[in-house]
């Protein structure tokens, strides 16, 4: 990776790992908590992916974009569900809070992007956020969740947000 990149990938990286205090915060995460800390980090990369799919001319950024819509999608549907079943309502808190003003911010700045230099921005953002989201669900998420079911999800979602991770950084060398 060119220095600028590693610089440009450091500085996009500063900003999502800004919020992680949040989750150090939240120790002691409860498993309605934690459902709503995963359901909003897919609900970013959802609005994410979004503005990928509307903005991008390159069909292998859309055709990742799509990917990360419909991958997301299925998971967060599928924690809908699983807490429909528990008959239980995940649990606003501090970390998903900080989550998605940062993820607002993010927004902001990709939406304002055009052309390649959008392409590069929201690809390596989807490289760090995804850094960011599987160290936190493997890390923090998973073994602090208590019901079987839903750490079952969290266990197969990041097998699948592992997949994305790689295939961001596979295309991000490509647009490099």
């Amino acid at each position: 990776m060119p220095k600028r990149s590693m610089i440009k990938a450091a500085l996009l990286s500063a900003t999502l790992f800004a919020s992680a205090p949040a989750f150090a915060a939240d120790a002691g995460l409860n498993d309605l908590q934690i459902a709503d800390i995963a359901y909003t980090a897919g609900e970013i990369d959802i609005g994410y992916a979004k503005i990928a799919v509307a903005t991008t001319h390159d069909k292998d950024v859309k055709a990742f974009a799509e990917t990360m819509l419909r991958d997301h999608q299925t998971v967060n549907d599928a924690a809908s569900a699983l807490l429909a079943k528990l008959k239980a309502a995940p649990e606003d808190n501090a970390t998903s809070q900080t989550l998605e003003k940062n993820a607002a911010e993010k927004r902001a700045q990709l939406s304002a992007l055009k052309g390649a230099a959008f392409d590069k921005a929201y690809v390596q953002n989807e490289v760090s956020y995804h850094q960011f989201v599987n160290a936190t669900l493997q890390d923090t998420l998973i073994p602090a969740t208590q019901n079987a079911e839903l750490k079952s999800l969290l266990t197969s979602a990041l097998g699948t947000f592992r997949e994305h991770e790689l295939h961001a950084e596979n295309l991000a060398r490509k647009l490099d």
